[in-house]
């Protein structure tokens, strides 16, 4: 049978354990830097030592996340806690920085990487780039089906999510939260933007009001097991590194048992599943579900599972009538749907107005949020589970197998093996028993004697006489000493350690007459455009760049982001918003690529890349610094950089607020009525910034090709724009 990899996420050690005896075959966790969930509790270096002992111990594999992006400032502190990771046996990093995979490659080359989803691993292109880079897995946007990840035939490890929390931005494409209050997302620090209320507008008149329109359901693919069983997909991810460990513990045993098709009641334990955490589900883009299926824009936070309704409502009391085969236990976490008021059960009544334990029909519960009329009731929390995982004994155990020989006049041998190692140990020679022989049984007994341990023998070999003697005590002293040294070798098993010298190699690169580049969205700003010396302009409409590919020779079309085919839609002139291998063509990479540090644009450039759109979420100092820092290190280039116009906050797949294609008169609004320019190209949703940038272009003039991007503006706006 294929063997699939479940990899579960623990947000801190207790987390960590849950995964482990629950049945993972990996644990992706974060130490307190450079991981993508800043606010989780993370590991400090102590616990992760005691991570990897542990995990090792029962055969699981240990990944750590470094998936931020990386400012130059902090390159020398990612590099030394890499090398502390990979000294100390941690069998995987999981990298978003395309420089910082590229370095990492370089410096470590025993060290495994695997590409994060936050690098945005959405095509074919971008999978053999990273296969040719030495990545050992990349990890794909939740945006791709089943079928495009199986018609991708790069030999490289797939992984993929199958349960959680979804982004509806593309992953590493998502600069809402960054642009909105300083968090980026890209850095770990998302202040989940697209879970706050919107409206959408069309002109002046709103179309919809004060809804979650951009809050999508949970991920939950379960019922689509055995497909996911037969495909290419070798790791099954689960999100959740900001869960309790009683997520954790539950979610890990709930995939276990349908990989390992063990007997299960889907059903129901999804229904158990609901209570600790659902925001209804969805199958996601994974099994192509609908732009509508996708969204929950009623609620953003967690529903629980319906159980019942309010049948009656007075001041002290709610009257509620239970659904067929449900149950309300005292101390389970109540809420009621429409009111959206919830609360603890810590009393719960029967018509008698008795205090009873649980209920499975009609029982009443004190009134403590003012109700005033009939309402659905949903539990969202299960006191009994919680308890029922609590209180689990029946701990993870490691299977091993146990041979004795044990034959007159020659020296006991006893030899204990798990999948990987065997060890041995001899004993005292064994003596010819005068009154009370050992025999197999009495052997058997001492040696299966593993207490606490985490193993369990499951297969003894035993060839000896049937008149021997054998001190108990020695039996048990062999069985200590191998036990504890195959404890040692299970735990310290690591890749040897390599690490090698890096230095650029100095050249100046690309030095052009280029002042300005402009992106235009019609034919009146592209003619304006063309008005001014020494310019590039970007344009991605594919009618509008052949007519003027001939008549003006730096215009480039701007290829669609997200394309699953890059090399098949690149022309003569190109800006490209993806990762790939772009030598024997003429490209230029947007500020979409999120290029932090020099290392990116360094490495990028081995890729055919001409110049490049620096980071839109670096300050004007960072810039300036990484300049300077470039020019001292690598040599002169001309640097693109973003100075006026609609920074792209979010990239959508589909539909998802159903917009007329190509019409640019919506806008969303959120609470403090701020409005986003949105519209829907016919593949995606693009939601455009709030509020224009405009930084001091005299800072950069001399050094850098000032971009503007155009959207609303019309031919006057421009003359009053461009410096």
């Amino acid at each position: 049978m294929k063997k699939h990899e479940l990899l579960v996420p623990a947000g801190n050690i207790d987390c960590l354990y849950e995964a482990v005896y629950n049945g993972c075959d990996a644990v992706y966790l974060a130490c307190k830097n450079f991981g993508a969930r800043r606010f989780a509790n993370n590991f400090t270096n102590e616990e992760i030592l005691e991570a990897i002992r542990f995990c090792h111990l029962y055969g699981v594999k240990i990944y750590v996340t470094m998936n931020t992006l990386v400012k130059n400032s902090e390159v020398d502190a990612f590099i030394d806690q890499a090398r502390f990771l990979h000294k100390n046996g941690v069998d995987a990093l999981i990298v978003q920085d395309f420089g910082m995979i590229c370095l990492l490659r370089k410096k470590f080359p025993n060290l495994e990487i695997h590409a994060s989803t936050q690098a945005n691993i959405s095509s074919k292109d971008i999978c053999k780039l990273y296969y040719d880079l030495g990545v050992k897995r990349v990890v794909f946007s939740r945006e791709l089906s089943i079928d495009e990840i199986d018609s991708i035939d790069v030999p490289i490890e797939k992984e993929a999510f199958i349960h959680g929390a979804l982004c509806i931005s593309y992953s590493g494409c998502c600069l809402m939260s960054s642009m909105l209050g300083g968090r980026s997302g890209n850095r770990g620090e998302c202040a989940g933007s697209c879970r706050i209320p919107y409206s959408l507008m069309e002109n002046d008149k709103i179309i919809k009001n004060n809804k979650y329109l951009l809050s999508t359901k949970e991920l939950n693919t379960s019922p689509k097991i055995d497909r996911l069983l037969d495909s290419s997909i070798y790791s099954f991810k689960i999100e959740g590194r900001m869960k309790s460990p009683l997520y954790v513990g539950f979610i890990t045993n709930f995939y276990r048992h349908l990989i390992d098709k063990k007997e299960f009641d889907l059903k129901n334990e999804t229904d158990k599943l609901k209570t600790i955490f659902n925001r209804e589900f969805t199958l996601g883009r994974m099994f192509n579900t609908t732009d509508n299926d996708l969204m929950n824009i009623s609620s953003p936070n967690h529903v629980g599972l319906d159980i019942g309704k309010v049948i009656g409502v007075t001041k002290n009391k709610i009257k509620i009538q239970l659904n067929k085969g449900y149950v309300l236990n005292q101390y389970d976490a109540i809420r009621f749907k429409n009111s959206n008021n919830g609360f603890v059960v810590n009393y719960l009544y029967d018509k008698n107005d008795r205090l009873i334990n649980s209920s499975t029909d009609i029982c009443y519960v004190d009134n403590k949020v003012d109700l005033l009329e009939n309402d659905i009731v949903s539990k969202t929390h299960d006191y009994l589970l919680e308890q029922e995982y609590s209180k689990k004994e029946d701990k993870r155990k490691i299977p091993i197998t146990i041979k004795v020989e044990a034959f007159v006049d020659k020296e006991l041998v006893i030899e204990v093996g798990d999948s990987f190692d065997t060890i041995s140990m001899k004993g005292s020679k064994v003596q010819k028993s005068i009154n009370s022989p050992m025999t197999k049984d009495n052997i058997e007994k001492q040696l299966s004697k593993l207490g606490n341990t985490p193993f369990i023998c499951d297969n003894f070999i035993i060839n000896c006489d049937d008149n021997i003697f054998i001190q108990v005590k020695e039996l048990n002293e062999i069985r200590r000493n191998l036990i504890e040294k195959l404890i040692n070798i299970r735990q310290g098993r690591k890749k040897e350690f390599i690490e090698n010298e890096f230095n650029f190699i100095k050249e100046d690169l690309n030095i052009t007459g280029i002042k300005n580049s402009f992106f235009v969205k019609n034919k009146i700003q592209l003619e304006k455009c063309m008005l001014y010396d020494n310019s590039r302009i970007y344009v991605d409409d594919i009618n509008l760049y052949n007519e003027y590919k001939n008549k003006y020779k730096d215009i480039y079309y701007a290829i669609p982001r997200e394309t699953f085919s890059i090399k098949d839609s690149l022309l003569e002139n190109n800006l490209v918003s993806d990762y790939c291998d772009y030598n024997g063509y003429n490209v230029i990479a947007n500020y979409t690529f999120n290029i932090f540090n020099i290392y990116t644009l360094y490495f990028l450039k081995k890729l055919g890349i001409k110049t490049a759109c620096l980071s839109v979420e670096l300050t004007e100092e960072e810039i300036l610094d990484f300049i300077d820092l470039y020019q001292k290190n690598i040599g002169k280039e001309t640097f693109e950089i973003f100075g006026y116009g609609r920074i792209e906050n979010m990239i959508i797949k589909g539909n998802i607020m159903n917009l007329i294609t190509n019409k640019y008169d919506y806008y969303l609004v959120d609470i403090k009525n701020r409005k986003f320019p949105v519209y829907y190209d016919g593949v995606n949703t693009h939601i455009l910034n709030y509020e224009k940038t405009n930084i001091n272009i005299n800072k950069f003039k001399n050094s850098c090709i000032i971009r503007y991007d155009f959207y609303d503006e019309i031919e006057n706006d421009i003359i009053k724009i461009v410096i």
